[in-house]
């Protein structure tokens, strides 16, 4: 919930020795904003963004497989955002291109328009150049910090407290289970208040809870208790930043790529987060790592309250239960959240029996590492592969096949492979995960903006409610069968599942044409 400022990319022009023909270029609205800390805060109008390409409308879903697409906009060229490119001509040609919603500093500063800025394609250097997310990506990374080494001294506490392994485990049970009933009795609250305001807050919250739980006096039923609440509030804090970063960063490329970079960042954590946490558990106690807990989530408050505009709530939509079935009547983001959960569910199967595995085929703890390792590694590529290298419109294509072909590599498991295997199986299922760049896409298209908060908690915190079910599940079917047929059966039945959601997907527009409302 979480970053320091990072310095502003030089606005010098780029050195052009000869210019290419102007490319025709179509205008889509991005929200600007600018705020004062401390003072009245003021929205400034809308830039524009320049594309290379013609843009989907609002409401308007990607071209999808099988679909003819827009054409890929040319990569950026230079070390950064090209600066200074050629006038379009025609109509176009009096529009500011830009390369993205960039947000007036806060401060003195604030108002001031962004200096323009060419597009070519879209990469993840273009999504560094707006310098609001810059903000936002850096307290992402104090919130992660904070996250895990939470997470890991509070495991350690509880144990040293109670000596119990099943208490030291719940702590970790109860990051997944709080965050359905967050999910969606608060989802109605990221559209109805300001979100940068819900961003801020909920790290408040965090770094309360955290804080109690470094008091010496606060018994072990209340860590546990404290551990809910923030489970409870993640999924608020989570959907804000994701339809947040659509006003960032625009609906378009810029938006896919940037939620890219959020949950590369996320894998990346699950391979240096732990280790970095044991590392700091072995120079400070458990409640001293909770310090550092305490002040990464007031960072993060600090730097999106600092760093981030102020916008007013998008919608007035109905609270609770109600707002949540008016979201869910349309059933193409139903289909659009289906295709988020079933994978999930059951890509955490083999990570779930990860040890029991290693014990089967009898080797040792550091071949267990690397089945732990794969699956992250793969996904760590396949994201960066296809965010660095395919267009938007080949990311879209590949959105069904990918995410139908996810858990395939589990029937491997059905010869009871050894760890060389097993791990080649693994990063091969991790690799496909880059369906989701051109699922994000469809998804902000689907959803109407009024209700983008409440649809993006919702499709977070099922996913992680998906993941704490499909590793109980796998637990539960590891004591009837061996580990190696339950990870295989999950690979057939993963792979029947998703087929089944590609098929409602495709019926409701498939990402070729306009998102259908209910």
């Amino acid at each position: 919930m979480p970053e320091n400022t990072p310095r502003t990319p030089s606005t010098a022009p780029a050195h052009n020795p000869a210019p290419a023909p102007a490319t025709p270029v179509t205008a889509t609205p991005a929200p600007a904003t600018a705020s004062r800390p401390g003072g009245p805060e003021t929205t400034a109008a809308p830039a524009r963004v320049a594309v290379a390409a013609p843009t989907p409308a609002r409401g308007t879903a990607p071209a999808g497989p099988g679909a003819e697409a827009a054409p890929a906009p040319g990569r950026l060229a230079g070390p950064g955002a090209v600066r200074g490119a050629a006038p379009a001509t025609g109509p176009e040609a009096a529009l500011a291109p830009v390369a993205g919603p960039e947000v007036a500093p806060a401060g003195p500063e604030a108002g001031t328009a962004p200096a323009p800025v060419a597009v070519g394609t879209p990469g993840y250097r273009a999504v560094f150049a707006v310098r609001e997310f810059r903000f936002v990506f850096v307290a992402h990374l104090f919130s992660l910090l904070g996250v895990v080494v939470s997470e890991l001294a509070l495991t350690v506490l509880v144990y040293d407290l109670t000596k119990s392994p099943l208490l030291s485990s719940l702590t970790f049970a109860l990051g997944f289970l709080p965050y359905l009933l967050g999910g969606t009795l608060l989802a109605g609250l990221t559209d109805r208040l300001p979100p940068r305001r819900i961003l801020v807050v909920c790290d408040l919250v965090c770094a309360g809870c955290v804080a109690l739980m470094v008091v010496p006096a606060t018994p072990v039923a209340v860590l546990l208790a404290l551990r809910c609440a923030i489970a409870v509030v993640s999924p608020v804090f989570n959907g804000t930043r994701m339809a947040t970063l659509a006003d960032v960063l625009g609906e378009g490329d810029l938006f896919v790529l940037g939620r890219s970079l959020l949950r590369i960042v996320s894998q990346s954590a699950l391979l240096t987060g732990f280790a970095a946490g044991g590392v700091l558990l072995t120079l400070v106690p458990p409640r001293g790592a909770l310090v550092v807990t305490t002040v990464t989530f007031l960072a993060s408050a600090l730097l999106l309250r600092l760093g981030t505009a102020r916008r007013p709530a998008r919608g007035t939509d109905s609270p609770g239960l109600s707002g949540t079935l008016a979201v869910l009547r349309n059933r193409r983001v139903r289909a659009l959240m289906l295709m988020f959960w079933v994978p999930p569910l059951f890509a955490v199967v083999p990570e779930a029996l990860a040890a029991p595995y290693a014990d089967e085929i009898g080797v040792s703890t550091a071949a267990l590492g690397l089945l732990m390792c794969a699956l992250p590694v793969g996904t760590i590529a396949g994201e960066l592969f296809a965010g660095a290298f395919l267009s938007a419109a080949t990311r879209s294509r590949i959105v069904l096949p990918l995410a139908v072909a996810g858990v395939v590599p589990y029937l491997l498991y059905g010869a009871r492979p050894g760890v060389a295997l097993a791990a080649v199986a693994l990063f091969l299922a991790g690799a496909t995960g880059a369906y989701t760049l051109g699922l994000d896409a469809w998804f902000v298209a689907a959803v109407p903006e009024e209700q983008r908060g409440r649809a993006m908690t919702l499709m977070t915190a099922g996913m992680m409610t998906v993941q704490g079910v499909g590793m109980a599940g796998a637990g539960v079917a590891a004591e009837f069968a061996p580990v190696h047929a339950v990870v295989a059966g999950a690979g057939v039945l993963g792979t029947l599942c998703l087929l089944a959601a590609a098929v409602e997907l495709r019926a409701t527009g498939g990402g070729d044409r306009k998102a259908r409302r209910g």
